[in-house]
């Protein structure tokens, strides 16, 4: 017979493992905490903090939307069943932060034309944008904001995608994967100089 100890001990794990389970499968986003691009915009802009959105205006998570008008896209949605890409929720759901990973638009300040915005990477930002906990990484966090955003990559760069390729990265030991977060993360820094010293 098991001691008290050992069931409630089981219990712990069970519930700990279920509720990551469930964290991980679910990861809801409450859509009317969306700031919206220009709410980020106003302060990373400056050149003295890193210039975050310029380096998101350049990067790929800024034309993910145009990108779904392109020949390829159109292709690759005929075989899917997509007849128009931009219109369609099976690739909105990534390539629009206005889907948040569902089946239609459900955040207002974010139109789907702005494509994969930093609140698709960092958490929607209406609890932690404010200059006074901007200011602070740690009340960032506790506000929402998801940091380290690589946290999100796997959310659309994953086996789910019409253009996944299980051999697209090479790791460091030589090992072929579809996604190696460290890799793509070079290719989207953007770093604050202030808070990097």
């Amino acid at each position: 017979m098991m001691s008290t100890s050992k069931i409630v001990g089981i219990a712990l794990i069970a519930m700990v493992i279920s509720g990551i389970i469930v964290m991980a499968e679910e990861d809801k986003r409450d859509a009317t905490l969306y700031a919206g691009l220009k709410s980020c915009r106003m302060c990373h802009k400056k050149e003295a903090a890193g210039n975050q959105y310029q380096k998101w205006l350049d990067g790929p998570h800024s034309k993910t939307f145009e990108i779904l008008a392109s020949d390829e896209a159109k292709a690759i949605g005929a075989k899917l069943g997509v007849a128009e890409p931009q219109k369609s929720a099976k690739c909105l759901k990534c390539h629009s932060t206005a889907y948040n990973w569902g089946d239609k638009p459900v955040v207002e300040k974010i139109k789907p034309e702005d494509g994969v915005v930093c609140e698709s990477c960092h958490g929607p930002g209406k609890n932690y944008k404010s200059k006074s906990i901007m200011k602070d990484q740690k009340a960032c966090i506790e506000n929402g904001m998801i940091y380290p955003a690589t946290k999100s990559c796997v959310k659309c760069h994953n086996e789910e995608s019409a253009t996944w390729n299980p051999e697209r990265y090479t790791t460091k030991d030589g090992k072929k994967v579809g996604f190696d977060v460290e890799q793509a993360y070079k290719k989207i820094e953007h770093p604050n100089p202030n808070l990097h010293k």
